[in-house]
């Protein structure tokens, strides 16, 4: 974290989260997400032609646009496939878009050492089984409280908001903020370069 004092929404979305989320928060490089459930409220909707649709929230968007103006790297690793996702995360610009992952907790060492990052540099947010090795294994463990009791208990820190309303959003701000990051955003300095909500 940086010395200088913190713009007032920075401290104010610290003070709701444990001094230990913090100091975790300060050290994240890489943010990766699950997608159904956390990026998605984990509705699996189909159309008459059987299509697969899926909704996201702009606030996750932004919050992800954001950590990316940063330098915060940010991946997306699904159990899942389809062409929605990797629409998705075109929309979003992340390059890091891991599909089909049956094995999480292999693949965030593999993420991890390929981009340069050591395991507490990162934070994963995920809302069931399927996560739970990658959560074991990071820097900073996030589920949702719509999640399995014993994932949330997994987690360092468990979002106020479901997943699909904005619960990426939180865990972006949490990290901006312990990171003095936030800040300038609101500010707007970082607005005028073109950073299109999402």
């Amino acid at each position: 974290m940086t010395n200088k004092i913190p713009h007032p929404a920075e401290s104010l979305i610290l003070s709701k989260v444990p001094e230990t989320v913090r100091q975790r928060a300060e050290n994240i490089r890489l943010v990766a997400l699950d997608v159904d459930g956390v990026l998605t409220d984990g509705s699996l909707l189909y159309n008459e032609a059987g299509e697969q649709l899926k909704r996201f929230n702009a606030l996750d968007g932004h919050g992800l646009k954001m950590l990316k103006q940063s330098g915060i790297r940010v991946a997306l690793i699904t159990g899942r496939s389809g062409p929605i996702v990797t629409r998705r995360a075109a929309d979003l610009g992340i390059a890091l878009v891991y599909q089909d992952a049956r094995n999480k907790g292999q693949l965030i060492s593999t993420v991890a050492s390929e981009n340069g990052f050591t395991l507490d540099q990162i934070a994963y947010i995920g809302d069931d089984i399927i996560d739970l090795q990658a959560m074991q294994k990071v820097g900073l463990a996030v589920s949702v409280p719509h999640a399995p009791i014993y994932i949330q208990q997994a987690a360092h820190w468990v979002t106020s908001v479901q997943g699909g309303y904005g619960a990426a959003r939180e865990l972006a701000d949490v990290i901006l903020a312990a990171q003095g990051l936030l800040g300038p955003f609101l500010q707007g300095s970082l607005l005028v370069r073109g950073l299109a909500i999402q």
